[in-house]
């Protein structure tokens, strides 16, 4: 145990520890409803609906190069750092029985460095069938937006609802569904609160209102 420890808090996989740990955080904020999973998502100019434009066309490229556009940056970034991780742990755990002196923390940049790319080919190859979940999801999102909810009820499960960011349950009679909501700050929507989905909006996202108010209870 104290090896493991040893390498995982030394440098370079320290590296990879904290951003495994920020990963961590986001998953169990995420899961509380309190960010959504396509926050840090891009628009990539091809057939996802997700993101918000940005300058890096070069890593929307590689993206795409790698088969992984349609999957939440946040899942890719966590596969990612998880290749990089057990790589790099390995790395420096061979180094670790050599006298590199004053090379340990050349030798560690390069680790570090190079550890990215079998990461990366390693996330393209396990996240493509998560592509194809995605995907199917997404055309049963569209399929019941198609068949028009406007005018359901839906569960709020974010701990709060604001013009940028929500999240509500829907039942469609299966397995039920994780919509994105919008609304007025001002309604004070909460985790429990019964909503009416009253528009869809250009983002994919659902305006929605309180029932009592839609009721105008």
């Amino acid at each position: 145990m104290e090896p493991l420890l040893s390498t995982i808090l030394s440098f370079p996989t320290i590296v990879y520890t904290f951003l495994m740990c920020i990963a961590l955080f986001f998953w169990v904020i995420s899961a509380l409803g309190l960010l959504d999973i396509n926050v840090l998502d891009i628009d990539l100019g091809g057939d996802s609906s997700e993101g918000i434009d940005t300058n890096s066309a070069w890593f929307a490229g590689l993206i795409m190069k790698l088969g992984l556009d349609g999957l939440p940056l946040t899942i890719i970034l966590t596969i990612l750092f998880f290749f990089g991780w057990v790589i790099c742990y390995f790395l420096q755990l061979f180094v670790s029985y050599l006298p590199l002196g004053i090379l340990y923390v050349p030798v560690g940049i390069a680790i570090l460095f190079f550890s990215i790319f079998p990461a990366a080919y390693l996330t393209g190859w396990s996240c493509k069938p998560l592509r194809k979940l995605f995907k199917k999801l997404q055309v049963e999102q569209n399929a019941i937006s198609a068949r028009t909810i406007i005018g359901d009820i839906a569960i709020v499960r974010s701990g709060s609802v604001t013009s940028t960011f929500g999240e509500a349950e829907y039942d469609d009679k299966g397995a039920g569904l994780i919509l994105r909501i919008r609304a007025d700050e001002s309604l004070g929507l909460k985790s429990g609160d019964r909503v009416v989905l009253i528009d869809y909006l250009d983002d994919g996202a659902y305006l929605v209102v309180a029932e009592n108010e839609f009721k105008g209870i």
